[in-house]
Parts: C-alpha cells; sequence; structure tokens
C-alpha cells in the first residue's frame, strides 16, 4: 500500500491541524465498507452528473511523459475549489475525452450517462493533508503507458452521487502506441519461448517482431521473429461491466515464437515494431535462459501462487483493501529474481473484474518478473466465470470478461486456448495445469488431458511430477469449505484422486483460498504418513498445498484444524520448488512480508521409490508360468 502524503503548504495552526484529521479519518473510514471489492465498482459512474464550477481546478504536470523512453512515469496533480468537502475525490481518466459521445450502457438506465467509462484509478482528495481546510491540494499518481492520453477529474458527492466539478487538460506519453510489458512464456516444446507484449500499433500500421539471440562472444548476428498480432473489442465481452463502463480498448497484443533454443543457454531479446517508412520503434532490451532438456539433471527453482492481484504505488484506490499483499510479493520475487526459473501464476491474476484498464496496470507491476522469466497463468473465476458461457460454475466473478483478456494477453501453450488446461515439461519436473472453471469430472474432455498428462511422463527422468488448478480440487479448512463439511469445491477430488493416487503426483497446488496451508501426504481423506519435514522412500500418497496468498484480501480457516493439515498461516506468501537432482527435492513456504522460510519440507527417494505399489497405484500382477 502507498504511504500517504503530507502536503498543501498548511500554516501550523490548531484548527488545521484538526481538521486535517478529522478529514484523515473520513478517508480512513472509508475500508470497512469496500473491502473485498474491486475499488472501481463502487463507483456509480451511470449516476455521474456535470457541473464545472468557475471556482474548481484541477492542474497535472508535466504534461509530456516518457521523454526518454519511460513507460512509468509520476505525475503531480494540483486541484481545489470553494466548497471542498472530505467525500471530494480525484479521477484519472484515460483516453482523456470521457464524457463526449454516446454511451453503449444497459437500457436500465431511463436516461443515457454522462460518462461512458470508470476511470482507471482514483483517490479521494483529502489524501492530501488539509484539504478540506484551505480548499486545496496536491497528489502524485504513477501513470504507465496504456496508449492513450489522460486527464484528471476533481468530483464532489463521494462514490455514490458522483458530480464533476473541474478536468484537468490531457496530458501523454511521447509515444503512446510504444510496445510495453512483455511476457515470457514457455511454449509447447522445452525448446520454445514466447514473447508477448502490447502496444497500439495494429499490424496494418507497423509490423511486429523481435530482434534477439544468443549471450556468447563471438555471437552470430541476432536473428528477428515475426510476431502475429491479436486484439478483442467490446463485443467480445459476455456482460458488464466489461460491456459497460468497465470497457477500455485492450490495444493489440503481439506474440513471438523463438525456437530451436539451446538448454540453459543465456539469450537477450527486444520487441519492436518496423513502420511504412522503414524506422523501427524498439521496445527495452531483456535477457532469458532457456528452459533445462526435459528429464536434463541440473539445478531448478519454481514459484507457485495464486491469487495475487494488483494494486497502486501512489495509493489509490489503496483504500479499498482488496489486493493488500500484491506488491510485496511482486517486489519479492523481482527481488529475488536471480534465484528461481519459471513462476505458475495459478489464478485470478489481476481481479479486473470487467473493468478491462487493470489489465494493463497489472502487465505493468509484474513486468520486471515477465521480461525475464517465464510467466504460466492457469485460468481462476475472476477470470473466467459468467453464466451461460460453458462455464462449471455459473456465477458472475469475471466481470463479464468471460476469459477473454486473460487469454488474449497471455500465452499459455494450450491446444484450444478457450480450454485453459495444459501440460510443461521443465527439466526433472513435470506440471499439469488443469482448468478449475470447467468440468474436470470423469468422461469430460478435461479428465482425459489430465490423466494423458500424468500417464505420459518418464519418472525415471522427470520425477517430480506436479498437478495445479485455482480451485481447490484437494484439501483445504478454509472456512466455508469447512461449514460444508467437504473441505473442497464440490465434487472436487472425487473423480481425481484416483488419477493423483494411481500416477503417484508429489505435490497438487490450488488457489481460490487466499492463505497457505499443507497437508500431510493423502490419499481418501486419510494421512498415509505421519513424517511432516523429511520423507524419504515410497511416498503413499499427494501432499495438497494451497498456495492462494499471493496478494489478495486474506481467507479465514475453520478454528478446528483438521488432522491432515500440517501447516497453515494466513498471510501473503508464496511457494519454491527447488530440485537439485532425480532423488532430492525442497519445498519452501516464503512470506512475501519478508522472503523468509515458513514452512519447509524434503524429499528424498530413487526410482524405485517412484515405482513401488502402494494402495491403488498399481494393476494386479500374477506370477510368471
Amino acid at each position: 500500500m502507498g504511504s500517504r502524503k503530507r502536503g498543501g503548504g498548511a500554516v501550523a495552526m490548531a484548527v488545521a491541524m484538526l481538521l486535517a484529521a478529522a478529514a484523515a479519518a473520513a478517508s480512513a473510514s472509508q475500508p470497512s465498507s469496500l473491502e473485498g471489492f474491486q475499488p472501481l465498482s463502487k463507483i456509480a459512474v451511470h449516476k455521474a452528473t456535470v457541473d464545472l464550477h468557475g471556482s474548481a481546478f484541477v492542474n497535472a504536470t508535466p504534461a509530456l511523459l516518457g521523454d526518454q523512453g519511460e513507460d512509468t512515469e509520476w505525475v503531480t496533480v494540483k486541484y481545489g475549489w470553494a466548497n471542498p468537502s472530505a467525500d471530494d475525490w480525484i479521477a484519472v481518466f484515460s483516453p482523456a475525452d470521457f464524457i463526449s459521445g454516446s454511451c453503449p450502457n444497459p437500457s436500465r438506465y431511463p436516461d443515457e450517462p454522462l460518462l461512458c467509462t470508470a476511470p482507471i484509478k482514483y483517490q479521494f482528495a483529502n489524501y492530501s493533508a488539509n484539504y478540506v481546510y484551505w480548499g486545496k491540494g496536491s497528489i502524485r499518481f504513477q501513470l504507465i503507458n496504456q496508449r492513450y492520453d489522460f486527464s484528471f477529474a476533481l468530483f464532489t458527492g463521494g462514490l455514490e452521487n458522483p458530480k464533476l466539478v473541474a478536468v484537468s487538460e490531457a496530458i501523454s506519453f511521447k509515444n503512446p502506441k510504444a510496445p510495453v510489458y512483455p511476457r515470457l512464456a514457455q511454449g509447447k516444446s522445452y525448446d520454445e519461448m514466447t514473447v508477448t507484449w502490447t502496444s497500439g500499433y495494429d499490424i496494418s500500421e507497423a509490423y511486429p517482431f523481435v530482434e534477439w539471440g544468443m549471450v556468447v562472444a563471438g555471437a552470430a548476428a541476432p536473428t528477428r521473429t515475426a510476431a502475429g498480432t491479436l486484439t478483442f473489442n467490446r463485443g467480445s465481452m459476455c456482460g458488464e461491466p466489461a460491456r459497460t463502463v468497465g470497457w477500455r480498448d485492450p490495444g493489440f497484443i503481439h506474440t513471438a515464437f523463438l525456437r530451436d533454443l539451446w538448454p540453459n543457454k543465456e539469450y537477450y531479446y527486444k520487441i519492436g515494431h518496423e513502420l511504412s517508412d522503414g524506422s523501427i520503434v524498439w521496445g527495452k532490451q531483456y535477457t532469458f535462459r532457456a528452459p533445462p532438456f526435459p528429464g536434463q539433471n541440473s539445478l531448478q527453482r519454481i514459484i507457485v501462487f495464486g491469487d495475487m492481484g494488483k494494486a497502486e504505488r501512489d495509493g489509490s484506490n489503496e483504500f479499498a483493501n482488496y489486493q493488500p499483499g500484491s506488491l510485496n510479493t511482486t517486489d519479492r520475487l523481482v527481488e529475488d529474481l536471480d534465484n528461481y526459473d519459471i513462476v505458475f501464476h495459478i489464478g485470478d491474476l489481476p481481479y479486473a473484474n470487467g473493468y478491462i484498464s487493470q489489465w494493463d496496470q497489472f502487465t505493468a507491476q509484474v513486468a520486471p518478473i515477465t521480461a525475464k522469466k517465464p510467466y504460466m497463468i492457469a485460468s481462476g473465476n475472476h477470470e473466467r466465470d459468467w453464466p451461460n458461457t460453458g462455464g462449471f460454475f455459473d456465477v458472475k466473478d469475471s466481470g463479464g470478461e468471460c476469459g477473454v483478456p486473460a487469454e488474449t494477453m497471455y500465452y499459455y501453450p494450450a491446444e484450444n486456448r478457450a480450454n485453459f488446461w495444459y501440460k510443461v515439461d521443465y527439466g526433472m519436473f513435470r506440471f499439469c495445469i488443469a482448468d478449475s472453471e470447467h468440468d474436470w469430472r470423469e468422461g469430460t474432455e478435461q479428465y482425459k488431458f489430465i490423466e494423458q498428462c500424468l500417464s505420459t511422463v518418464d519418472r525415471k527422468h522427470q520425477p517430480w511430477l506436479i498437478f495445479a488448478a485455482h480451485r481447490v480440487l484437494g484439501y483445504s479448512s478454509n472456512w466455508w469449505y469447512a461449514d460444508q463439511g467437504s473441505f473442497e469445491e464440490p465434487e472436487g477430488r472425487e473423480s481425481l484422486q484416483r488419477l493423483w493416487q494411481r500416477h503417484r503426483v508429489d505435490v497438487a497446488f490450488f488457489g481460490h483460498v487466499h492463505n497457505y496451508e499443507r497437508t500431510c501426504p493423502m490419499y481418501q481423506s486419510q494421512c498415509v504418513s505421519g513424517e511432516r519435514r523429511r520423507y524419504s522412500g515410497t511416498m503413499n500418497g499427494t501432499i495438497f498445498v494451497v498456495a492462494g496468498g499471493g496478494g489478495s484480501h486474506l481467507s479465514d480457516y475453520t478454528s478446528a484444524i483438521p488432522k491432515w493439515s500440517v501447516f497453515r498461516d494466513r498471510d501473503f506468501g508464496f511457494v519454491k520448488l527447488t530440485a537439485f537432482n532425480h532423488s532430492s527435492l525442497l519445498f519452501e513456504y516464503k512470506k512475501s512480508s519478508d522472503g523468509k522460510v515458513y514452512d519447509s519440507f524434503t524429499v528424498e527417494r530413487d526410482y524405485r521409490d517412484v515405482l513401488s505399489c502402494v494402495h491403488d497405484s498399481c494393476l494386479p500382477t500374477t506370477l510368471a508360468s
């Protein structure tokens, strides 16, 4: 969360101090009613009125951003008017012209609203000390390059009855269309890395490509690989707010496939667009390390978490306490970039919930990670779920997105991008990523995929078999699961537990529940080992892990601790897996606040231990004749 700034040039008078304290208290009193909701959803955009007031003003500086190629800038906004109140607020709009044209809003609004779109962020005016007393204030906002210009608006009437009283002049990045926020992902083969990024250039205006090569003395001339271009429009959305006030043009999404990589070699790359006159608009240069060959015996380090969300470094929107740990998790992973190789974010990415501008905000937040490490994602309820769209859950958690932004803005090696299940072979690991927002039960297409993914791995070369999905298809002592008596999603593990056991899945990861929990090795709701930290020899069951503390507001447990629950932590954090070789694995849970290890275990075993039969893992045998 952003720290509160103190400004406004107030005279040190007792009455001013008292009024400032009252204003701060008014702002601080907002969170409790807003906690757990997308902050932009609290604005009654359709009820907004316009009454530009002669005494009101909003000024933003500098007017030109990114003069040296920066894609993130700080802007100082000064504002005021003759009738200040504690519920006045400053909104950031992009594009800058947000009150003209016709609004495609639902017919239930009797009069067409004056505002067609929600802002991309906002902050209460009394975030600046003494605003209510002096009638003027100053706030610093952090802006990212989002392809359009920006304006700042002063509203009174609170979020429920907003009245626009002043608007700033537009400000803009020097090149709003510049290519930004590269996102690496492993392709369908170990020797393929994909690079995805966002820009304002359609294919008819500029040709996207990646220039890349091996980092080695005397290397050959760089290779240029063309990128494909995708986008989506308002009609691609399934409901509101994504189709209405939450809509914002996502720009163009480009993906290039860098193939025939040498295992573990370091490569450099740079995204670019060739304009019609032959000139090139370049992005920044980055490096990555190619994935190891499947089964390769080398040090391999994996990060796993879910439910991170996004947050604002300028403190805007943060009174809603929506994703209070998001920046901590991001910052720890950025600090530790040299000590892991690939990231799995298992669902619930920005929690945009139909406010499309938030996808840009999220990709910018995690860009220091995604530009250098493969960032593999899974589908969560806040990406996919919307009634009558073919999902397993008939709820409105995606805010009308129905999976489209996630499926377009990030690459993942699925056979059908609308079905969010796929496998990743990373050295000694195989990851089977399931889609908990589509039916996984026996007889379904996804069940067949899961069975094939688990059954086709060569365990003598890839001993570490990992399953992951967003919702808890395994075990969690979260309070709402406990109230249902199942400790899982409805029908979560019933179809899958025999597959996990038969194919000897080592660890099954889940998110959705915003905390951390680890079980004993289990099968059919029973612990099959009394060990808690050092596992050796034959593993008789699967260890189930909830790693949903990536950053969103935390979830509570049931007060009674089940016998199978080994470790619980209601805090923000992530998991790190380290395979030292084919026989030795280290599991660590780290808190996002300090990056220290708070839970861990080791596995030491040989190939014969994986082959060894346990209950329901082997087919019947007979004596030889």
